[in-house]
């Protein structure tokens, strides 16, 4: 699976500081699992749940191969039908997200980027079931359907904390919501985020954010 820009905003975003245990519902090749793992010094579980047989192979050897293999698990599962014995203090996913396009040929494309695998429902009550009393719940979406995902969210005691509005430029609309939920309501911290200028160069915001990440 190829690395995309959501996955790269995600895992350079999220607040990781207090995490000791992490799930990546989604994970794909592993991509913010090993991000969080590089980010946090103090996340000792990382688990990545992934339905793809192919992806979950790709984030194990990923994983083995990256300095964290003691820190990160992967597990091939269906969010709903996994199971852990203890909460965890952050999940972030990067979820399908076309609910009523045209569905792609490819099986794996249409798994990854489309909700008949992981409908806004499952993954919601899934993370209500797995995460602590003072979890941060992470996602990124396309605009309308974050908006949609927070209204969602509310009816399974998620509130959003910290939400940034993503602009691949300033004279663009709105592109993407990255969103953190908590389970206390409180006023959200707003944030914006442009990723390349008119000129085509990433934003020194976009620079600072994944600094760490991108050659």
């Amino acid at each position: 699976m190829k690395i995309g820009t959501d996955g790269v905003l995600l895992g350079a975003w999220v607040n990781v500081d207090h995490a000791k245990t992490v799930l990546d519902i989604g994970a794909g090749s592993g991509l913010i699992a090993l991000m969080i793992a590089q980010r946090s010094k103090v996340a000792e579980q990382i688990m990545a749940v992934e339905l793809g047989k192919e992806d979950a192979q790709q984030a194990t050897e990923n994983a083995l191969a990256s300095p964290w293999p003691s820190r990160i698990q992967v597990h091939q599962s269906r969010i709903q039908d996994f199971r852990s014995d203890h909460s965890f203090h952050l999940i972030v996913s990067n979820p399908p997200f076309f609910n009523n396009s045209l569905l792609p040929p490819s099986g794996k494309r249409k798994a990854a980027r489309h909700t008949e695998s992981l409908s806004y429902q499952d993954l919601l009550a899934s993370a209500e079931r797995l995460i602590t009393t003072g979890g941060i719940f992470a996602v990124v979406l396309p605009a309308r359907e974050g908006a949609l995902f927070i209204s969602m969210a509310q009816f399974h005691g998620f509130y959003p904390s910290r939400q940034c509005a993503v602009y691949t430029r300033a004279s663009k609309p709105q592109e993407r919501w990255l969103l953190e939920f908590s389970r206390q309501p409180s006023p959200a911290h707003i944030e914006k985020l442009i990723l390349f200028t008119e000129g085509n160069e990433r934003s020194p915001e976009y620079e600072k954010l994944t600094e760490l990440f991108y050659l």
